[in-house]
């Protein structure tokens, strides 16, 4: 026993070191310099100030906010939208096609998002795949301007964030309980009112995890927007970027990013309090 507790103490102490070295630390440099003052001879001057919060009181940030909130919301919405349908379909599936179904997911995950959104170019830009295919059905005359919009953003968000909603709805699902799905029938329920009344609340943690697997990352990349916006997307993420390597304003970069911590915080906290109240009806 003792060797087990002593091994069992030095992986959990490698860990703990690992995490404050490489999380905790780093976390609490960037609120700190959130605090301090950016002059410009040094990129942090030792002078605690609130101005770096004040400052994002201004109406172009604040429309920044607006704005990376509105694209990560419809980003959400769409990968929803799409993945609940494909995550009920692989879990529920007891054939050979759900192995594949499943690698098709998990594929993505092979290649960098960086290079599958500059794949993206290729099939969305004026003389791209899918405009020329549009031509040649007829469908459309003129190829349609998606490249460098906030639609080609939204696009590139979509395809890149899917399987993050895909993987926690389908572990939901997987553990649904039969019996209750079979228990709404034998009352009158149809496909429609058992969806609803079981189905949807039975796995809104999923949805809840998946939407904020989602819905931050949504905000925080700052290389789509770039590659498929152009100058005129800005997210989040890029004002984060432009804060630190292009102003060199460290600390106004730090205050963003603290506020976006207590963003993603927040979300946390609600996801744990749906969790908690799902299990304790379970219990009752």
């Amino acid at each position: 026993m003792k060797p087990d507790n002593g091994f069992k103490h030095f992986s959990l102490s490698i860990v703990w070191f690992w995490l404050f070295l490489f999380a905790m630390l780093p976390f609490c440099l960037v609120i700190a310099a959130s605090f301090m003052s950016h002059n410009e001879s040094q990129l942090i001057a030792l002078q605690p100030t609130l101005q770096n919060y004040q400052d994002l009181n201004n109406a172009i940030y604040v429309r920044i906010f607006e704005k990376s909130f509105l694209m990560a919301g419809i980003t959400t919405f769409f990968c929803l939208l799409l993945g609940y349908p494909f995550a009920y379909l692989i879990a529920r599936m007891q054939s050979s096609w759900k192995n594949l179904l499943m690698l098709l997911v998990i594929i993505p995950f092979w290649t960098s998002s960086l290079i599958r959104s500059y794949a993206l170019i290729a099939l969305i830009k004026a003389k791209g795949v899918l405009n020329s295919l549009l031509i040649a059905l007829g469908i459309i005359h003129q190829p349609l301007s998606i490249l460098f919009t906030n639609s080609a953003v939204i696009i590139g968000l979509v395809y890149n964030l899917l399987p993050f909603m895909i993987l926690p709805i389908m572990t939901n699902v997987e553990r649904l309980d039969n019996r209750l799905v079979d228990a709404a029938r034998d009352l009158g329920a149809n496909q429609i009112t058992t969806f609803r009344k079981v189905i949807i609340p039975l796995t809104m943690p999923g949805i809840i995890a998946g939407s904020i697997l989602v819905f931050l990352p949504a905000m925080t990349i700052f290389y789509i927007p770039d590659i498929l916006g152009g100058a005129k997307s800005v997210l989040l993420g890029n004002l984060i970027q432009n804060q630190f390597l292009i102003a060199q304003n460290w600390p106004r970069g730090s205050a963003v990013s603290a506020v976006l911590t207590l963003v993603l915080a927040i979300f946390i906290l609600i996801y744990v309090r749906t969790t908690r109240g799902n299990k304790s009806e379970e219990l009752l």
